[in-house]
């Protein structure tokens, strides 16, 4: 039988405490970590800035080694309870599973509700699309999209990255997102010092968006098609990671996902995924319900993950 180390059993209780927090409290209103850390990148970009790549390079350096620096120095904390503690909070800090869902809720209360404005003003808390003239049904394939890309930022890849590598994991992790949130989208001030987020982001959500197309897979209603989908059209998304999560949510859904999409005046014309009908305000809920399944395995799959055998460590 094997022997946990008293490491791993720590960071599987943590994350799974945070997860269990997080369902119940979901991110608060005010002073959420992230915010706070938003805030300090804003202001380190105004003192780094400069329109070419090197400035951006220094810029996700500093703040991903700060957020590591400070993942390490938790690991380091001896006190099992403490060194718990301290994973929980990191991990509950960096999941957004609970509050994507209800806002794929709020999104279905106010189009079923038949209120676009509404709808059109809760469409930025879950995307960076232009709501302005979208009407009812390209507001909820946009929901439904985002949910499905979201399940892994917010969910399966800070879990992932959880697992693998403990709090400095969680804190890299959620930096390099936010980051790309922040600049990594192109557009004339960014698409030269946001590159080194943009392709960071990639690469630290690669791995996370297969899984979840994985668990898509196994989780959801319709599991031969989605499936089926995620290896016909995983690919086509201009996204190397967006595609994995959306075109398994379309499979399983049995819809079709893709079309055209406007960012601040920007019109971009994405591939379709899936062979279904396009997306209605009933599939809304249809996809968060998809959301909350893929993340509980998620969670699942990240607490076993992170035992690992080994002797018990020494107490210092």
């Amino acid at each position: 039988m094997p022997i946990w180390s008293d490491s791993s059993r720590q960071r599987a209780a943590g994350i799974a405490l945070a997860v269990a927090v997080d369902a119940v409290l979901a991110d608060p209103r005010r002073g959420h970590p992230v915010a706070l850390f938003g805030r300090a990148a804003a202001a380190l970009e105004k003192r780094l800035y400069g329109d070419a790549r090197p400035y951006g390079v220094i810029h996700v350096a500093l703040l991903t080694g700060a957020a590591t620096a400070l993942g390490v120095a938790a690991e380091r904390v001896r006190n099992p309870v403490v060194r718990t503690g301290l994973t929980a909070a990191a991990t509950w800090a960096v999941l957004g599973g609970t509050t994507l869902a209800r806002e794929g809720a709020a999104m279905a209360d106010a189009l079923e509700e038949g209120d676009l404005p509404r709808a059109r003003r809760r469409l930025p808390h879950l995307c960076g699309r232009d709501p302005r003239d979208l009407e009812a049904p390209e507001l909820a394939r946009a929901t439904v999209e985002s949910l499905a890309e979201n399940t892994s930022d917010a969910v399966v890849a800070p879990l992932f990255w959880g697992a693998v590598a403990g709090v400095p994991g969680l804190l890299a992790y959620r930096v390099i997102n936010t980051l790309d949130a922040m600049v990594g989208h192109r557009s004339p001030r960014y698409a030269r010092f946001g590159w080194a987020a943009a392709r960071l982001d990639d690469v630290a959500n690669y791995v996370p968006a297969r899984v979840t197309g994985l668990i898509t897979v196994a989780v959801g209603p319709d599991r031969r098609q989605a499936l089926a989908v995620l290896r016909r059209d995983g690919h086509r998304h201009p996204s190397p990671n967006a595609g994995r999560c959306e075109s398994a949510f379309a499979g399983a859904l049995g819809l079709t996902l893709g079309g055209t999409n406007v960012y601040a005046g920007r019109t971009e014309e994405r591939p379709t995924m899936g062979d279904g009908r396009k997306p209605e305000v009933r599939d809304i809920r249809r996809a968060a319900r998809l959301t909350r399944a893929v993340s509980l395995a998620a969670a699942a799959l990240a607490v076993i993950a992170s035992l690992r055998p080994g002797r018990k460590d020494r107490e210092g």
